[in-house]
């Protein structure tokens, strides 16, 4: 089978060299031009065979808009667009629409395998039209893990990155729970070996997952994580999965929680607690740290 990607950073690369690894024939392109396979967009789509598979691979918001503008204009009825990136799933009905305006079809994935994706595989969520899906199956079933499970056809149209949107956010609550048991862990003077604990949950304990072996392998390069700033971003998912729980009134505490724990971490001195510490001060005569 043949498939364009746009976009190879680490994932897209990666993506590529898997689907080549099963057989297929993918023509890559990027605006970096050590990485692309072509020098256009145009010079992607010109060597696909008709009906062409062009897999968007770029970041959500203004560039995936642009790029399927683009596409729009250069491919034919019968082709289809897939979105791989995190694009809000509000987005994919909007997309689908402006293409099918000219007879292309639109798919879009939810992808999760980040890095370790090209040997182990990725985990994949799509939404679209059943005869579409079903006509990239070769694609999925090469970048899917071995075995039975790893794809879903998950519904319609914008089912796929929703459900990798609430994916996101159950992985939030996750780091946020081993975060702040490993900081209780650090605490504690009787626990002095607070790695070789969470080493001994990655086996025959509840709480064992793929996301507690990357904690052991961060803490092996760095025991007391004295190296990195308590600093963490968000990638956009987690709001969305929030507000899409507001829009369906379905509590969402301990994923809500995770998220609002990253804004603090952008704090260097919390203007929340300032005022905690002076109503503390006001009600109880409770000692405050004052400034130099």
């Amino acid at each position: 089978m043949q498939l364009g990607i746009v976009g190879l950073g680490k994932m897209g690369s990666n993506m590529r060299e898997r689907i080549r690894r099963a057989g297929h024939t993918v023509v890559g392109y990027d605006r970096t031009p050590e990485l692309s396979d072509v020098k256009s967009l145009a010079e992607l789509v010109g060597q696909l065979d008709a009906p062409r598979h062009v897999w968007v691979m770029v970041p959500a918001g203004t560039a995936t808009q642009t790029v399927i503008d683009e596409l729009r204009d250069l491919l034919s009825p019968g082709d289809t667009v897939i979105d791989g990136g995190n694009s809000r799933w509000t987005d994919d009905e909007k997309h689908a629409a402006e293409l099918g305006v000219r007879g292309i079809g639109f798919v879009d994935a939810g992808v999760s395998g980040g890095v370790w994706g090209l040997e182990h595989g990725y985990a994949l969520m799509v939404g679209g039209d059943k005869e579409r899906v079903e006509r990239l199956r070769p694609v999925f079933d090469a970048l899917k893990p071995e075995g039975p499970y790893g794809f879903v056809h998950a519904g319609r149209v914008g089912a796929g990155h929703f459900s990798k949107m609430v994916h996101n956010g159950i992985e939030y609550a996750m780091m946020q729970a081993y975060a702040e048991g490993w900081e209780l862990l650090e605490k504690v003077d009787s626990v002095e070996n607070v790695r070789e604990v969470f080493r001994s949950w990655q086996e025959g304990t509840v709480i064992r997952s793929w996301l507690l072996d990357l904690a052991v392998n961060a803490l092996d390069e760095d025991q007391h994580l004295e190296g990195l700033r308590g600093y963490a971003e968000d990638s956009g998912e987690g709001r969305w999965t929030v507000e899409a729980a507001i829009d369906n009134a379905v509590p969402l505490p301990a994923i809500t929680a995770s998220l609002f724990a990253r804004f603090a971490s952008r704090q260097e001195d919390s203007p929340q607690m300032k005022m905690i510490a002076a109503l503390r001060n006001q009600f109880g005569g409770h000692a405050v740290e004052k400034t130099d």
